[in-house]
């Protein structure tokens, strides 16, 4: 059989993009400091302290920026605005910290130089990103093995995802299947799969069938050549959550908890008691945050909002305890006359003033209160109010799991979703909220946290 073609991993893409952006600017400065009289940045065995601040600088402010999403990765014109914010707010922070870095230059041509050194090397490299490793040739190309009433859904589910994942054909495993539905993707017989894998340079072939009889002994047989021969097979709900990080909980049905182990951090008392301390730190910085921002916040409630300043609303915590979250006040008086109705996008009820706090996330401050009481996590799923946990659980039976742990200010799914505006946004939200209490760690707290800041830069609250 035919050698698969080359192809990168969603992991592998970041830490490409990661290590050559470091390496683009250290060769970039390096070449600057040869052709042009430039000695502010000087890369020697003596000052080699300059380069790793530098390299931790451009890797956090990049995170914070968006660089390493490879949605954005692949777009030229996103990388564009993100290579100049991220140039111009590393340039800025290095500038202003001279205790880990050189003295700042008298001559400012100096830092003008600095500066183009540091986008120019950002963008010529992220233009060979996407001129060749975010082209076809890199494409990742997979075989399902599954029913057919559910390859639509299931191409859906990957390719939407990860733009370099490309389904190029199935394996029907149902063989009571007697529909002739027009699908677009290629139904592959049983007899050619051997064929089709070495002709088409597959990489990998996804097995999503839930029917045991469906891997029949000629399919089995099948697969059991094409592993020897080094091509990987793989189940379909590890496939899903590893591209798009969330839980396929509506695919697993009954047989949830056999993928679903809780992350051992759950446990993990030194976890707890380290987040538990910077949860009480953040509470204390966000609540003086919060308290300095008042006098701004009840001027603008008297022109704007003619209401009371905090509003108070029930909602479920840890174990399903019920506890009264704290925010600014952003809808008008009796917003839920007709009943409890979920938020939308451009709800009427919410006013002029009560935009601006939700876009930029003023109204959460005061949850900080929540935090430092212990009722809510700065990291977790969002807390739900009782009458939606209530109508959310009766049709996901896995909706109250997330309340295994404390609820948070803000949150995988709320980093990777828009708001839930219905009950089908709340089963992916879910999805996300799983994949997180599956995961936690510290490492993912962080990861959360940089998209959050990058949530309030691009001023994205809903």
């Amino acid at each position: 059989m035919k050698k698969k073609e080359i192809h990168f991993e969603i992991s592998e893409r970041k830490i490409l993009l990661r290590l050559f952006d470091v390496l683009s600017v250290f060769l970039s400065l390096y070449f600057v400091s040869l052709i042009f009289k430039f000695d502010y940045f000087n890369i020697s065995t003596t000052n080699f302290y300059w380069t790793i601040v530098l390299g931790i600088y451009l890797l956090f402010i990049g995170s914070v920026f968006e660089m390493y999403n490879l949605q954005v990765a692949s777009n030229q014109f996103q990388i564009i605005k993100s290579s100049i914010l991220t140039s111009s707010t590393t340039v800025l922070l290095y500038l202003l910290t001279p205790i880990y870095t050189p003295v700042l230059p008298s001559n400012r041509i100096q830092i003008l130089i600095f500066f183009l050194a540091i986008f120019g090397a950002l963008f010529i490299w992220r233009m060979i990103y996407v001129r060749f490793f975010a082209s076809n040739r890199f494409v990742k190309k997979v075989i399902l093995v599954c029913d057919q009433d559910q390859v639509q859904e299931l191409v859906n589910g990957l390719e939407s995802v990860d733009p370099h994942y490309k389904v190029l054909g199935f394996v029907n495993s149902d063989s009571n299947s007697d529909r002739n539905d027009t699908i677009l993707i290629k139904n592959i017989p049983i007899s050619n799969l051997r064929n089709f894998v070495s002709k088409n340079s597959i990489s990998e072939i996804v097995v999503a069938s839930q029917k045991t009889d469906g891997i029949t002994v000629e399919l089995y047989n099948q697969l059991i050549t094409i592993l020897e021969n080094g091509f990987i097979i793989r189940e379909y709900t590890q496939v899903y959550e590893s591209i798009t990080q969330r839980i396929p909980v509506q695919y697993v049905s009954r047989d949830f908890y056999r993928y679903f182990p809780f992350s051992r951090s759950n446990q993990n008392h030194l976890y707890l008691l380290v987040v538990r301390f910077l949860e009480i730190l953040l509470s204390l910085i966000g609540l003086a945050v919060g308290i300095a921002l008042i006098p701004f916040v009840i001027v603008c409630n008297a022109f704007w909002n003619k209401g009371k300043l905090f509003y108070k609303q029930e909602r479920v915590g840890k174990n399903g305890k019920v506890f009264n979250i704290v925010k600014f006040r952003t809808m008008v008086k009796n917003a839920e006359q007709q009943g409890a109705v979920f938020a939308t996008s451009n709800d009427s009820r919410i006013t002029p003033f009560g935009k601006i706090l939700r876009k930029s996330r003023i109204d959460e401050f005061p949850q900080f209160i929540n935090i430092f009481k212990g009722e809510m996590a700065v990291i977790g799923p969002r807390p739900e109010r009782p009458i939606f946990v209530k109508e959310i659980a009766e049709r996901m039976p896995f909706y109250e799991t997330r309340h295994v742990i404390k609820p948070g200010l803000t949150g995988w799914a709320q980093v990777n979703y828009s708001y839930g505006e219905t009950i089908d946004d709340s089963l992916i939200k879910l999805q996300y909220d799983l994949y997180y209490i599956k995961h936690r760690s510290l490492f993912l707290d962080f990861n959360i946290i940089f998209k959050t800041l990058s949530t309030v830069l691009f001023y994205r609250g809903q």
